[in-house]
């Protein structure tokens, strides 16, 4: 391929982009882009927080379960070196502290210590000096000599305290001297990614060597099940900005786009509706790409009687959604299409109507969604060789949301109310290039459950009547691809989507903008 066509090719993407995302959007990634090229400093989530009375209740109900002290340790903003990084807290740390900045520590002392001589604080958040140098770059951050520090933390009971960082070793060596262990987070077998727990205990072995390090994790993941007014009300956001940007998603569904436009759009609605980032990589796969569970690539043109499955959601505050729709790409499913779909949306349906306090989302016996889901499956419709769909549903039914989208805890735990979990069955037949999933977010209630997502079509009927009408729509992208063809640089391009080329290479520089486009 020539210099020349190659540019024209990827321009032509661009320019297909631009018939789906506003110009301003447009303009938005472009400065973006050239400041995360201009800068190596680390970001910082903005977050909503619940009131400072909730944390401190999750820290005195951990403290009740434990009979040594704890000790917790927040990111340090180094856990990703790639100039996009936007930092976001140990979701642990965060559920229990409502801290969202880097290298902070939590201690918290069972009140037995008090009768082994410890005279210090039941709970301390240890915080770093301030930086005023660095936080030029990266803006204010808290700091432990800080006026009304103890208050804005939440750390200002009788028995609570904010104390410099490096205070924390002698702490800890003093109660060494009267309890044999120590609670923390200890890295699951394997576990990959920055070694950020790795790291702690080995800081923590060499601090108070001749204590033993025991697991907290599995407690912790046990509170974070059930979730709080203001964890529903923020889970509630992403929720209701991920199914805007599904039923957007449902709008502009057409062949001839490209994966990569869909999932655009929705992370622009995301974003517009105040979520900080994606609860997890969009996912958008047509025709044969719609049986690859966790594709990724989305970067493959829609065609004429493809089936699309959509997967994705926005984080608010921290808190997850996790939502999916399978839909024609041409607004109407063809025969077999529908028959799979009506298939997973029966075996969804049948698990709905199970599902109450006292069921689990695994196992296999009568307590079990899952094998309710499948048991349907068993029942109705066949595979391409007169197999049972069932063994076309390759995963588990269901997860728990919340900070995490596979959110802490126990997952095959007897469900109660409070709990937020996914119901998501799928049939996937590669044979066939077509896969299906759909995926709700459900509140567990005393009686039974509500669907948070219950905004969003979910029959086939339904799919159809809200894609319909939405296929004969602009005929835009293939004339920017015309135009495309005789663009030779930058410029063409911004001109062609109406942005002033000026502006903008007098905004972030022709070398930055030369190699955003």
């Amino acid at each position: 391929m020539t210099r020349q066509n190659s540019m024209a090719n990827k321009m032509t993407r661009c320019l297909e982009a631009a018939a789906i995302i506003p110009v301003a959007i447009i303009a938005t990634l472009l400065i973006s882009a050239a400041l995360t090229l201009s800068a190596g400093s680390v970001s910082a989530q903005v977050r909503q927080r619940e009131p400072n009375s909730e944390y401190a209740a999750r820290r005195a109900r951990l403290r009740a379960q434990v009979d040594a002290p704890v000790v917790l340790f927040g990111y340090t903003g180094r856990e990703n070196a790639a100039d996009a990084y936007v930092f976001n807290q140990e979701n642990n740390f965060f559920y229990l502290t409502g801290d969202n900045e880097e290298g902070p520590a939590l201690l918290l002392v069972p009140d037995s210590a008090a009768a082994k001589g410890w005279t210090g604080p039941s709970e301390t958040l240890y915080l770093h000096s301030r930086n005023l140098g660095l936080e030029r770059w990266n803006g204010p951050r808290m700091g432990p000599d800080d006026p009304g520090i103890r208050e804005k933390t939440g750390f200002d009971g009788a028995k609570s305290d904010v104390r410099p960082f490096d205070k924390l070793a002698a702490d800890l060596a003093a109660l060494a001297k009267n309890f044999p262990t120590l609670y923390t987070i200890l890295a699951p077998a394997g576990a990959a990614g920055y070694p950020h727990f790795q790291n702690w205990q080995a800081w923590l072995a060499k601090t108070v060597p001749d204590v033993k390090l025991v697991q907290v994790s599995e407690k912790i993941g046990a509170m974070r099940q059930i979730k709080s007014a203001g964890e529903l009300d923020m889970l509630t956001h992403a929720i209701d900005a991920s199914v805007d940007a599904q039923l957007a998603a449902f709008k502009m569904m057409r062949p001839g786009l490209y994966e990569y436009q869909v999932a655009a759009r929705m992370q622009e609605i995301h974003y517009a509706a105040g979520c900080e980032m994606e609860a997890y990589a969009p996912i958008v796969g047509a025709g044969f790409n719609s049986t690859v569970l966790h594709y990724d690539k989305i970067g493959a043109r829609i065609e004429n009687g493809d089936i699309v499955v959509m997967d994705a959601g926005g984080q608010f505050s921290g808190y997850t959604a996790d939502i999916t729709r399978t839909v024609p790409a041409n607004g109407r499913f063809t025969a077999r299409q529908r028959e799979i779909y009506d298939v997973v949306y029966g075996a969804q349906q049948a698990a709905l109507d199970a599902l109450k306090p006292g069921m689990r989302l695994t196992g296999t016996g009568p307590d079990s969604l899952a094998q309710i889901a499948r048991n349907y499956m068993k029942a109705h419709g066949k595979g391409p060789h007169g197999e049972s769909l069932d063994q076309f549903f390759i995963h588990g039914l269901g997860h728990h949301i919340g900070l995490d989208v596979h959110d802490a805890g126990d997952p095959g735990r007897v469900l109660e109310p409070g709990m937020v979990v996914t119901i998501e069955p799928g049939i996937y037949i590669p044979e066939e290039k077509l896969g299906v999933r759909i995926e709700d977010d459900v509140l567990i209630t005393a009686t039974g459950y509500k669907l948070l997502t219950e905004r969003l079509p979910r029959s086939a009927d339904e799919i159809e009547k809200a894609m319909a009408g939405s296929h004969s729509a602009s005929a835009a992208a293939p004339a920017f691809q015309e135009r495309a063809q005789d663009c030779e640089g930058s410029v063409c391009v911004l001109e062609t989507i109406g942005y002033d080329p000026a502006a903008i290479t007098e905004e972030i520089g022709e070398e930055v903008l030369h190699q955003v486009l």
